[in-house]
């Protein structure tokens, strides 16, 4: 599997970037490497309620969870989640939170 470097850790990806090893290995690193990736200059509020809401959920189902619920939960419609996080929930977000690569609409 490739390796991304980053202020002094190293972190096992899968072929698409998302994180190996998931919420055990996620750490404020991966989150600063996502968000540079991302191009997003600072994570506000609104950032980390979506990060908490997709990884709260995925700890209880296993799976990230479809758009609408992640918007019906946070409270956000689609086009903020997107404002927050350019690439998509599923790409952006999902890999911030140190999820893995959703399979379906996320």
């Amino acid at each position: 599997m490739p390796t991304v470097e980053y202020k002094g850790k190293t972190f096992e990806v899968d072929e698409d970037g998302f994180l190996v090893g998931g919420l055990e290995v996620w750490c404020q690193e991966w989150v600063d490497y996502v968000k540079e990736q991302e191009g997003i200059s600072e994570l506000t509020d609104e950032h980390w309620k979506v990060i908490n809401v997709l990884q709260d959920y995925f700890r209880k189902n296993g799976v990230a969870p479809m758009v609408r619920i992640l918007s019906k939960v946070t409270g956000y419609p689609l086009k903020k989640i997107y404002e927050l996080f350019p690439s998509g929930p599923g790409k952006g977000a999902c890999k911030m939170a140190g999820l893995p690569k959703p399979t379906g609409c996320v």
